[in-house]
């Protein structure tokens, strides 16, 4: 009997699940199956961020990500598909085990439909479902190419999985707008994160898929052994597991010969002050409660900085994305004159800051946007506002009083555009959603104290190619990546703890430290390397004061990435997948244990 990856069983063996011959199907064979493709896929989701704090296994982390998590359970997967006897056997459990894996990850937006939405729980879930299910196709095609045209060489079976996997994720990520949250490369921030200067989380996703195929052929090979009456002399596969061997030595030669980092140096510290208003998501957007707090505690914030003692003044302060929930028009110029004017006891050098709000007007259309504001052109704000009174003019275009603004340009499906065909579904929800405006890619840095800060709006950080288009001239390319987010609307999640390590990986990739003020969590300052300096506990109101050291020069990610976006590996997957499937080769029957 011929599996679909070549002579995995010999004419006698069985199936390695039910124990009886391949034409003898077992009962229960198919759900077997089923449920190691189930739990390998929540484990993949668990692998990302342990999202379990009660009960934590040994080795592993509340929150954090494992790296050998996420290649056993990918390995699970490979094992179930060098095991499928038919095509569609093997697209059925690659789509189980994305399903389960991805609807594992995200299943927090359930929260953001039902509890904030109003949508009802059985078609909130059936929603975070069907999502799953269709962004789990990416991967079921792969698996189908794979076992339908799997070349015989284990090496070149391999490398074709990984490359084929590879391309899935890249095609989860970009089409439809993309939805990368959750690729198998952001449990190795860790494990395999000194590639990521070099290779990014794709390519890091490449080199794990690599290790869980070489780990799961040892165990097919057993039992083939098994099945042929080979007993334990015909255990595992020796070149199966020097070929692991040699994979995990490649996966840590950057550790070895030094990561992609030193190319980096400093730029100077830069002292800031992170803000996180914790204002309840369904009070957010209410003028009595949420809008009142907002337009009270973060000013109130601002001020302290101004008024605190040159040794302990931040240089700069950073408010969460909507932190002002209104636009400029629709507040009081007295508001505005508040906020800008420093209190008397302010003296010597005033910090800036960056907050988080909407700009625009029904003509112009609305964007989800940050300012920057220096003290200068404070004094020149105030200075308009005393001449005309009018809000509006704080944001007219061209810009009359030089705030610095940047627009988030890769805005979220059903969240701030509609897809077509979609307005029915938002609908049924109670949450403010709009059509806004894209902003440029890439936008200008703000340039203050001495570095180049580069915001980006909640999950833009998701796409790191986007954040690397501003690395083009390394004379202009950001120096301090700020990340402004309000992810309120998914609770006390492990949202929370997945987006902290997606940050992580954008700062290893770019080699940039990344300062992130939210409105719940996680509110963090994350150096260069990707550790987390400093963080504040979730859902609490507070400030974090952190130091960080700013950096020049380009990373190899950067600088690729920067120039050709994700072209090299979109080109460096299909060549390597046509390599695996047309190199030719002498046919042979492999010997059982190969």
């Amino acid at each position: 009997m011929r599996s679909l990856f070549g002579n995995l069983h010999p004419p006698s063996g069985f199936s390695p699940f039910s124990g009886q011959a391949p034409g003898r199907p077992a009962r229960g064979h198919g759900v077997g199956w089923f449920l190691l493709c189930v739990l390998a896929g929540a484990l993949q989701a668990a692998s990302l961020a342990w999202p379990l704090t009660a009960w934590v296994p040994p080795g592993l982390a509340a929150g954090q990500p494992s790296g050998g998590l996420q290649i056993v359970s990918l390995a699970l997967l490979v094992l179930a598909l060098r095991h499928a006897w038919r095509v569609r056997q093997a697209v059925w459990r690659a789509w189980v085990f994305a399903t389960a894996w991805l609807a594992g990850t995200f299943w927090w937006l359930f929260i953001s439909m039902h509890t904030y939405g109003g949508l009802p729980a059985p078609l909130a879930a059936l929603a975070v479902l069907a999502l799953a299910g269709f962004l789990a196709l990416y991967y079921a095609v792969a698996a189908g190419v794979l076992c339908r045209w799997a070349p015989y060489g284990r090496w070149r079976q391999g490398l074709l999985f990984a490359a084929l996997w590879t391309l899935a994720e890249l095609l989860r990520g970009t089409w439809f707008t993309g939805f990368p949250w959750g690729a198998g490369g952001y449990a190795q921030v860790e494990a395999l994160g000194v590639w990521a200067p070099w290779v990014g989380v794709y390519g890091m996703g490449f080199l794990s898929a690599g290790l869980a195929y070489a780990l799961a052929v040892p165990f097919s090979a057993r039992t083939a052994a098994a099945a042929s009456g080979a007993g334990r002399s015909g255990g595992f596969s020796l070149k199966a597991a020097a070929a692991f061997g040699g994979l995990v030595v490649l996966a840590m030669a950057p550790r070895m010969l030094g990561t992609g980092a030193q190319n980096t140096e400093s730029t100077g510290a830069l002292r800031a002050w992170l803000l996180q208003g914790n204002i309840a998501q369904d009070e957010k957007f209410e003028a009595g409660t949420g809008i009142a707090q907002a337009l009270t505690w973060y000013p109130a914030q601002f001020a302290e900085a101004q008024r605190a003692a040159p040794a302990q003044r931040p240089q700069l302060v950073v408010a969460p994305e909507t932190a002002l929930p209104l636009l400029p028009a629709q507040l009081e110029p007295a508001f505005w004159e508040a906020l800008l004017t420093p209190p008397d006891a302010a003296t010597g050098p005033q910090p800036g800051w960056l907050a988080g709000l909407p700009l625009g007007s029904l003509d112009a259309g609305y964007t989800n946007s940050v300012w920057g504001i220096a003290p200068d052109r404070a004094e020149r704000a105030r200075r308009l506002l005393a001449d005309t009174g009018r809000s509006d003019l704080l944001q007219a275009q061209p810009p009359a009083v030089g705030f610095y603004r940047y627009d988030k340009h890769h805005l979220v499906p059903f969240g701030e555009f509609i897809p077509p065909l979609f307005r029915w579904f938002t609908d049924l929800m109670n949450i403010p959603l709009g059509d806004f405006g894209r902003g440029a890619l890439p936008q200008a840095p703000w340039g203050w104290a001495g570095q180049r800060l580069a915001p980006n709006i909640c999950y833009e950080d998701l796409f790191g190619e986007e954040l690397a288009a501003a690395f083009q001239d390394p004379a202009t390319a950001p120096t301090v990546l700020v990340n402004v987010s309000n992810i309120g609307w998914f609770g006390d999640s492990v949202a929370i703890d997945q987006h902290l390590q997606i940050s992580r990986l954008r700062a290893m990739e770019l080699g940039r430290p990344m300062l992130r003020a939210t409105n719940t969590g996680a509110t963090a300052a994350i150096d260069h390397t990707g550790r987390v300096v400093a963080q504040l506990p979730r859902l609490t109101r507070d400030r974090l004061d952190v130091t960080v050291e700013g950096r020049s020069g380009l990373t190899l990610y950067a600088r690729w990435a920067s120039r050709w976006g994700l072209w090299p590996l979109w080109i460096g997957c299909l060549g390597l997948a046509l390599a695996a499937l047309l190199w030719p080769t002498r046919a042979r029957r492999p010997r059982v244990g190969a």
